[in-house]
């Protein structure tokens, strides 16, 4: 798009990555590598419980329910990196996964604390 001024001069902005500003008095603000960290405690501790338990699962004999937690796992950590916080459904999907890969995140320091954060986000 080019908008001409009386000169016949024009802007033109073609592909952009990144951030950047135009004008007077703008700021930008770019986090390299995705988005802001959460800014809701909740989210932060569910984020790094999250990263912790994917980390372990990666040590353990991969099952259906495993392989089904990892998904859910991975796709947590992805909504809350872009949004700032995994939204209800995801909540209520992560928690139905821990629950069928009982048996194994019942051994884990970290599936414990993803479950005291997920418990901590719906209530209970």
């Amino acid at each position: 798009m080019a908008t001409a001024d009386e000169r016949g001069n024009g802007i033109h902005i073609g592909s952009v990555r990144g951030a950047f500003a135009i004008g007077d008095h703008n700021t930008v603000t770019h986090h390299e590598g995705g988005s802001a960290p959460a800014a809701d405690p909740a989210q932060e501790e569910l984020l790094r419980a999250v990263r912790a338990l994917r980390d372990d699962l990666s040590r353990v004999v991969q099952s259906p329910q495993v392989t089904a937690l990892s998904g859910e796992l991975a796709e947590t950590e992805t909504e809350i990196a872009d949004t700032g916080a995994a939204g209800p459904g995801r909540v209520a999907r992560l928690r139905t996964a821990l629950a069928d890969a009982g048996a194994v995140v019942g051994l884990l320091a970290s599936g414990a604390a993803v479950g005291q954060a997920v418990a901590a986000l719906v209530g209970g």
